[in-house]
Order: structure tokens, then C-alpha cells, then sequence
């Protein structure tokens, strides 16, 4: 009985032995119980299944479904992946809208795409631990506000240049640019255009128009029309000049419909109110009426000219401006320095005399001196008033400069200048 008694016990005592280890190997772990939880910090397991799950999953509850994939975004889907690299950084909880179009940012569910668990700081963010805190949204504003930076200066685009489009360079004694030149064209048909061959894409031009002398074709101004076109200026020029501004209206209202025409090379090209007006002689003469007539006319050049009663230049508006040249024994000389010493002159004016000059049979500089070898001050002249190059106005006002006591560049003899209302 006793020997049946001890079999029992060792046999009872062997099957609770093995129910034991039985039960260990089925009980769960710790770790299993944490991954289960609802408390679980997801931010310890950055590589696991579970941890991809926690930061994909929807965050707004009372803890994480790491069974269900029901309106979760496996890491790598197309919600996950930035639609760039202008894209605010992952890891960011901020709601600033994604300039590049966030996926993220549309999907109906709150924190759809929750946080990269491949980010830089190799964790996924906590969802119900104190300890861990997510990025916070100033941080991701920063990241943010900086891809927007981005954005605008790859959209933005460089201003546009100021003022009318004047040649590059500024020695006025040379052709700058390579020119189309017209002839038997303008209103009338019987006038000169010129203008430079490549026309700017960002500026607009500023317009000369040119007098010829009495009696004399404009053809025979052919330097002076392509050197003024040469360095940035359409030029048109008169069949005549009857010395009343006429035909320089009408040259200008031809331009304006050159301006407007999209079948003209001129169309949107021109700048209609930067208007110069030269010539010779009489050219001169309908030059000065028309700065005074027209107010489109900025400023006036007279070469070898001037009013006979000295009663033109105290007609030009304080907003313009007139310059008179005279050569030193032309006949012009009287009629020039009268115009410009009128005491009625209120526009900013100077009187431009060319001295030393070959003794040809006039004895020096003529009455045809300033249209050839003194073409360069009205280059000069045009360059300042119409386009801007302020710089010029130290060669023409004061008491030392290149046209106030300078050589006359590339010919003998100098220049003597006197200006007022500067």
C-alpha cells in the first residue's frame, strides 16, 4: 500500500513538474504586455512593426490599434512621401499648409500621416507617455516659413531695368550698336528711320527727331541719324523744317502708330514721353517750337541756331530743358547767344560754342560745324536728358568739363559752354 502510495506522489509530482514549464513557455512576456498596452511608449520600439504601426496609426484616440490597418498609412505609401523637397519636414505637427501641396494635407483623417519613423532623430514620436513630448509646432513654422522662402525666390523674377534702353558704353564720339536704317519713310514718306538692329525685350526706346536745314535732304545727316540710333535712340527724321514744330508733330503722331501697329518691328517698342528734338539750322529752329508745342518733347539741341528775334528759348517750359551750339564764326553766332541771354529763360538752358577750328574758308568752326564735328555734345546731350545718365551733367554744368572747356575729341579746338537753371 505504501509503495502504491509513493508511486502516486512521484508520478503527481512529475505532472506538476511538467505543467510548470508548460506554462511558462505559454505565459506572456512583459514586453508583449507593453506592445498590447494602451500606455505603451511607442518611441522604444523605432524598428519594429509595432512602432511603424503606432506612428502611422490615428493618434485622436485613447490609445493605438496595432492590429487593425483600417485608415493607416504604411511607411512608404504615397501619403507618407513628401511631394517634394520643399515639403514641411516630417515630425512636424505644425498645421501651416505645405506650399508644395502636402498630401498629408488633405486626407480626412486628423495626423494622417503622422511622423517619418525613418527621421533624423531615429524615434517615433510618444503617444501617451509625459516623458516624451512631440515637436512642437513653433519649430515646425521655422522649418515651414523656410521652404516658403524657398518657394518665392525660385518663383520670383528680377525686376525689370529703369528708364528708356540706352546702348552699353558711353563714348558718345563713336557707333555703339549696328543700326537699321530707313529711307523715303514716315508720314509723308519722304523721311529717314533708323533704330538699332537688336531691339530691347525689356526697355522701351526713347525717340530723337531730327531736323534737316533749310534746303538740305536728311540724307545728308546720315552720321548724326545712325550715331544718335547707334547708342540706344529711334531717330526719325524730317523731310523738312519749316521751323514751327509742324513737321515734327506729325513725325510723332507717325511714331505713336508705329508704337500701336503690331505688323510695325516698332510695336510696344517705344517710349512716347521721352521725346528729344535736334536739328540743324532751321532743323534747329523746329526743334526749339517743338519742345515748347508738344508735350511729349523733354528737351531741345539746336545746332548752328537760334531764334532771330531771341524770343525762343524764354518760351520752354521750367520741366525741360535746351541746349544751343553755335560754331565760333557762324552765321548763326548772333541768333544764338540772343535766344539763350533773353532774360525771360526759365528752363534749364546752356550755350555751347565751338572754338579753334580748322581755318577753312570760314576762318574756324561754321555754320555747319556742330552737325559733323560736334555731333558727339548732342549724343551726349540726349544720353542725359532722355536717358537718364545724370552723371553727364558735370560735362556741360560748372566751370571745368568735357564740353564746358574740354578738346573736342578726335578734331582740333576746344569747347566753351556757359549753362543757367541748373
Amino acid at each position: 500500500m505504501k509503495s502504491k502510495i509513493l508511486k502516486c506522489a512521484v508520478l503527481a509530482a512529475t505532472l506538476a513538474f511538467i505543467n510548470c514549464g508548460d506554462e511558462s513557455s505559454t505565459s506572456p512576456t512583459s514586453d508583449d504586455i507593453s506592445v498590447n498596452s494602451s500606455s505603451s511608449d511607442a518611441a522604444n520600439f523605432p524598428n519594429s512593426k509595432a512602432s511603424s504601426s503606432s506612428v502611422s496609426g490615428e493618434l485622436g484616440g485613447s490609445g493605438l490599434d496595432v492590429s487593425s490597418s483600417s485608415g493607416v498609412d504604411q511607411p512608404g505609401s504615397s501619403a507618407d512621401t513628401p511631394a517634394s523637397s520643399g515639403d514641411v519636414a516630417q515630425g512636424s505637427s505644425s498645421s501651416v499648409a505645405d506650399p508644395w501641396g502636402d498630401p498629408c494635407a488633405a486626407s480626412s483623417q486628423p495626423n494622417a500621416c503622422g511622423d517619418d519613423p525613418k527621421s533624423s532623430s531615429g524615434k517615433a514620436p510618444a503617444v501617451s507617455s509625459s516623458s516624451e513630448k512631440a515637436p512642437s509646432s513653433s519649430s515646425a513654422k521655422v522649418e515651414s516659413s523656410s521652404s516658403e522662402k524657398k518657394v518665392e525666390s525660385s518663383s520670383s523674377e528680377a525686376p525689370a531695368p529703369k528708364g528708356i534702353f540706352l546702348a552699353e558704353g558711353k563714348e558718345e564720339e563713336k557707333d555703339l550698336m549696328k543700326v537699321v536704317y530707313k529711307t523715303n519713310t514716315g508720314w509723308d514718306r519722304a523721311g529717314i528711320l533708323a533704330y538699332p538692329e537688336k531691339l530691347s525685350d525689356t526697355q522701351k526706346h526713347g525717340i530723337v527727331v531730327w531736323g534737316p536745314g533749310g534746303g538740305t535732304e536728311p540724307g545728308a545727316y546720315e552720321g548724326m541719324i545712325r550715331r544718335l540710333a547707334s547708342h540706344g535712340f529711334v531717330v526719325i527724321a524730317l523731310k523738312e523744317s519749316p521751323g514751327d514744330a509742324s513737321q515734327a508733330i506729325k513725325a510723332l503722331d507717325w511714331m505713336d502708330q508705329q508704337n500701336k501697329d503690331s505688323n510695325s518691328p516698332l510695336y510696344g517698342k517705344l517710349d512716347m514721353n521721352t521725346v528729344g528734338c535736334s536739328g540743324h539750322s532751321m532743323g534747329g529752329l523746329e526743334s526749339e517750337q517743338a519742345v515748347i508745342k508738344d508735350k511729349r518733347v523733354l528737351t531741345a539741341f539746336l545746332n548752328n541756331s537760334g531764334d532771330w528775334n531771341g524770343a525762343g528759348a524764354n518760351k520752354v517750359a521750367k520741366d525741360r530743358s535746351i541746349a544751343i551750339l553755335f560754331g565760333e564764326v557762324g552765321m548763326e553766332k548772333d541768333n544764338a547767344k540772343n535766344d539763350y541771354n533773353n532774360a525771360g529763360v526759365k528752363a534749364p538752358a546752356c550755350l555751347i560754342e565751338m572754338t579753334g577750328g580748322p581755318r577753312n574758308s570760314e576762318g574756324g568752326y561754321g555754320h555747319g560745324s556742330g552737325s559733323w564735328d560736334g555731333m558727339a555734345a548732342t549724343v551726349a546731350w540726349m544720353r542725359w536728358h532722355l536717358g537718364g545718365e545724370t552723371e553727364r551733367k558735370a560735362d556741360f554744368v560748372g566751370s571745368s568739363g568735357k564740353y564746358i572747356d574740354g578738346n573736342i575729341i578726335g578734331k582740333q579746338g576746344k569747347w566753351k559752354t556757359q549753362c543757367k537753371n541748373f
